[in-house]
């Protein structure tokens, strides 16, 4: 059972930063991992997401997300990316540069964080159609609670 923070207003605010806490903890823990010279970048992202991902995607297929919340999650992305994909040295002038979130977003193959929400979103509500009227949340995705 997945325990969620929702406030008064309905807002899934808290439980992002509630989620995002323990995310930078383990980005914090495995931080040296993801800049080392010595590991390939395919072993540093396949880090990322066996480790941080799933700590910081706890519970997402119920979140309904807005553009505020899809940007913090982003942001959090695109810092552990930086940190895989390390800076780069500029042709033109030489000098060691911080990657564009565009370049990022070049590099890293996978979906972003945002599609990943929202694909195992359509895959749980797949779950819940299937199961038996009798279940709580098929009730509550038909309308139909009491």
């Amino acid at each position: 059972m997945v325990c969620l923070l929702v406030c008064w207003s309905n807002s899934i605010a808290e439980e992002i930063k509630s989620r995002l806490r323990p995310g930078n903890a383990c980005y914090h823990l495995v931080q040296n991992l993801l800049s080392s010279r010595l590991l390939s970048e395919n072993l540093k992202i396949k880090i990322y997401r066996t480790i941080i991902l799933p700590v910081v995607l706890y519970g997402c297929e119920t979140w309904s997300l807005t553009r505020w919340e899809e940007r913090k999650l982003r942001v959090f992305e695109n810092m552990v990316l930086k940190r895989i994909f390390g800076p780069r040295k500029d042709e033109v002038t030489g000098e060691w540069r911080r990657l564009h979130n565009e370049e990022l977003n070049d590099l890293y193959s996978s979906p972003n964080i945002v599609r990943v929400i929202k694909s195992r979103r359509v895959r749980w509500a797949g779950h819940v159609a299937r199961m038996g009227e009798e279940r709580g949340m098929y009730r509550v995705l038909v309308e139909k609670p009491e």
